[in-house]
């Protein structure tokens, strides 16, 4: 599952799943799960502290990280660390914070460190992450500031138009960043699993309905999602939704979540002023292939798909 999409400019989330309305059938788990969550992407800056954290979730800190284990299947603090790389990443893609100001925000004393631990994850140094990163960066096709000469051969990425059909997700709706879908992600597979439900579902997706170049980031709306079938019990605060049936460009994106906005801009302004297409009014749509939990940020796989109005 994702932890994060492809635009950021370092503000927080708006999401606030301490408002969220639980079904009466949730056992303490979900609230557990949900607080917690919370807690962490608020104080994503603080060392995790495994007392505060059980404290929060009303455990034992043993039983609690054994729960969180078990569930998540990776660490507390090793949740703690990707995300804070994560944010890393997006601040070394999109922002121009100096690397030891990175590293502060990553929770790291010293630079020497955070690169130490940068490379593990991410195959590169920071310095090397952000200058990759820049390189991926396209001219605009019609008109816009032009951006700056960039050495190298134009990104390039394999797209393909596909007839999906329409399938339901069960969905927890985020407002805010969409790189801090993740949070909903988060959220979303804890519910699943404390409700027996994570057996049941599909691939995991998710919607994107507000264009982040004219939309403000805490009024980006999306949904993180799974797919269901038409027998899965869809309770409070999990919402259904349809995705819409028709052609698609899904372009297969491999890389690092935060540094997906490139892909999109390659998308956008290359591919699709070259194709003779339209795009449709209909939310934009991520599959993810494989888990971040279990696999290198480089090699993450995702389908982003980008509706497309029927062919004249």
């Amino acid at each position: 599952m994702v932890l994060g999409s492809h635009q950021s400019n370092g503000a927080k989330s708006m999401t606030n799943h301490e408002k969220l309305t639980l079904s009466p059938r949730d056992n303490g788990y979900v609230r557990r799960f949900t607080r917690v969550i919370e807690y962490i992407y608020a104080n994503l800056d603080e060392d995790p502290d495994l007392a505060t954290l059980a404290e929060v979730a009303a455990l034992s800190p043993s039983h609690w990280h054994r729960v969180w284990q078990s569930t998540y299947g990776e660490s507390i603090f090793a949740t703690v660390k990707r995300l804070r790389l994560h944010r890393a990443a997006g601040d070394l893609a999109y922002t121009d914070l100096a690397l030891p100001v990175v590293a502060k925000r990553a929770g790291y004393g010293s630079l020497e460190a955070f690169s130490r631990s940068f490379k593990q994850a991410y195959g590169q140094t920071p310095t090397a992450y952000r200058s990759s990163v820049s390189s991926r960066r396209v001219q605009p096709a019609n008109g816009g500031a032009p951006l700056p000469k960039l050495k190298g051969p134009a990104p390039m990425h394999d797209v393909s138009v596909k007839t999906l059909p329409s399938e339901t997700l069960a969905v927890l709706p985020h407002r805010g960043a969409y790189m801090e879908i993740g949070k909903a992600f988060e959220t979303l597979f804890g519910i699943l699993v404390s409700r027996q439900l994570v057996g049941r579902i599909g691939a995991m997706k998710a919607l994107y309905y507000s264009d982040p170049t004219h939309v403000a980031e805490d009024d980006l709306q999306s949904a993180a999602g799974a797919v269901i079938n038409d027998s899965f019990p869809v309770d409070a605060p999990l919402e259904k939704r349809e995705t819409r049936a028709g052609d698609y460009a899904v372009l297969r994106y491999k890389g690092p979540y935060a540094d997906m906005k490139w892909a999109y801009e390659w998308l956008y302004g290359e591919w699709l002023t070259q194709s003779g297409r339209e795009p449709d009014d209909a939310p934009c749509l991520e599959v993810y292939l494989n888990n971040p939990r279990d696999t290198a940020p480089a090699d993450l796989l995702t389908d982003i798909c980008l509706p497309l109005k029927p062919a004249a």
